[in-house]
């Protein structure tokens, strides 16, 4: 058996598996403070024997194996999980191998392995709701250097039609400050899903991620950008983010078809699990 954690802001998803990825048992943990749901995790763990264990991490976390910071959640806006060696936690408690990425890049290889990037070597996945968060995967592996990217808080241009001052504690007007889903109703007074009518919420919204999803691709030139998360739900935001994309790019690089290339995930809520699961494998092959 192997097992995976799905460690989000709200809540952790844990799972194990058998070698072809054919989940046997999962449950679902509020994300309190780390003594009480690491404690639920151990609970859940420790019912199986497992060979290996993914996690896939909200963050930031410390993904250099050189820095002292390694294993951690860092500088997460969670002020309870600070500096909290989570990694290190897991390690002390179960003496086997242990994958260790963010969140997004475990969705991004869980969608190249066994969803809407199957069969090919690169893609980029970004979520788009209570926060941003992008992972890519590049030749199969995750995207890491000294830090993971943070691809929700790259700077954006505003809308013409838009003078909202962006909610990011960090960078006001970054992609996450005007395009999530704290953003959007603090700028109309409602949430996301109560405004499904309104076209120039819309337009707005693809107006950015499409600048975004500019970038990433002139940067990384991935194969599949995969759009997923609680805000992408609105299915009207496909087409406005490719037509935006478009006449963005003005034809300066060849890209697949936007049809093909901007998409939602396979996988659905499913992808960080399973990408999880992946690292798990990976990590057992090594």
């Amino acid at each position: 058996m192997i097992g995976a954690i799905e460690a989000g802001g709200t809540k952790f998803v844990c799972a194990i598996s058998d070698d072809s990825l054919t989940i046997q048992d999962r449950m679902t943990i509020p994300t309190t403070t780390p003594d009480e749901t690491l404690g639920k995790v151990f609970a859940f763990f420790d019912q199986y024997e497992l060979s290996a264990i993914g996690i896939g991490s909200f963050g930031p976390i410390g993904v250099n194996k050189e820095s002292d910071s390694y294993g951690f959640v860092t500088t997460t806006p969670k002020t309870a999980w600070k500096n909290t060696d989570f990694l290190g936690r897991m390690k002390a408690r179960y003496n086997i191998p242990i994958g260790w990425t963010t969140d997004v890049n475990a969705a991004a290889l869980g969608e190249l392995e066994a969803g809407a990037a199957k069969g090919l070597s690169s893609c980029v996945y970004l979520t788009v709701g209570t926060g941003i968060g992008g992972g890519a995967v590049v030749d199969g592996k995750p995207l890491e250097g000294f830090g993971h990217p943070e691809m929700g808080h790259v700077l954006v241009k505003l809308h013409p039609e838009d003078s909202f001052e962006g909610v990011c504690p960090y960078h006001g007007n970054c992609l996450e400050g005007l395009a999530a889903g704290p953003a959007i109703e603090k700028r109309y007074g409602d949430k996301a899903q109560n405004l499904s009518n309104r076209e120039e919420v819309w337009t707005i919204q693809a107006y950015y991620i499409a600048q975004a999803l500019m970038n990433y691709t002139l940067i990384l030139s991935p194969e599949k950008i995969i759009l997923g998360g609680g805000v992408m739900k609105q299915k009207q935001l496909f087409p406005l983010i490719r037509s935006a994309f478009k006449t963005l790019l003005n034809d300066y690089v060849e890209t697949p078809d936007l049809e093909s290339y901007i998409t939602s995930p396979d996988l659905g809520d499913d992808a960080g699990i399973t990408g999880s699961l992946i690292l798990a494998m990976n990590e057992l092959k090594k």
